[in-house]
């Protein structure tokens, strides 16, 4: 009987291993389906907001090819910025030790991305203005604020 039993203990702890490895690898593949949709969605809003903006700002298709480079790597350094900053206040929000000095730090991090994002847009904006008419630069920043708005405005 005792021989049954730990036969039976064995079987048991067996399939919990194999059945907790499964549940550890589907979590696993469904985190990076996920991870992996999020970077879709992502793409296709912006391929979208790109092709938004040249719409609005009347570019020809030379301009386009012009215009793309610059604003992407522009983009690509404010989405930085803000993603250093959520990092930096999700780290010192986690952090049941947080000292003063680091709440103070990302609190002042979180206060400054508007002027960091400004700066960034302000040195861009000089490249972009050897691409684009004035009033294509005008219309650009129109039609920024006005896609955000749209979005956030669609998001609720």
């Amino acid at each position: 009987m005792e021989q049954l039993l730990t036969k039976t203990l064995n079987y048991m702890r067996k399939y919990f291993k194999i059945a907790l490895l499964l549940l550890m690898f589907t979590s696993c593949v469904g985190t990076s389906f996920a991870a992996d949709k999020q970077r879709q969605w992502t793409k296709e809003m912006l391929d979208y907001k790109h092709e938004y903006l040249v719409k609005e700002t009347g570019m020809t298709q030379a301009q386009r090819d012009k215009f793309m480079p610059i604003y992407e790597a522009m983009e690509k350094e404010i989405f930085a910025v803000y993603r250093n900053s959520r990092d930096k206040a999700k780290k010192v929000e986690s952090n049941r030790k947080a000292s003063d000095d680091d709440y103070y730090s990302a609190a002042k991090d979180m206060a400054e991305v508007k002027y960091k994002v400004g700066e960034i847009e302000s040195r861009y904006f000089n490249q972009l203005a050897k691409v684009l008419s004035k009033k294509q630069l005008f219309l650009l920043k129109k039609a920024e604020t006005k896609f955000t708005r749209d979005m956030v405005g669609k998001k609720k």
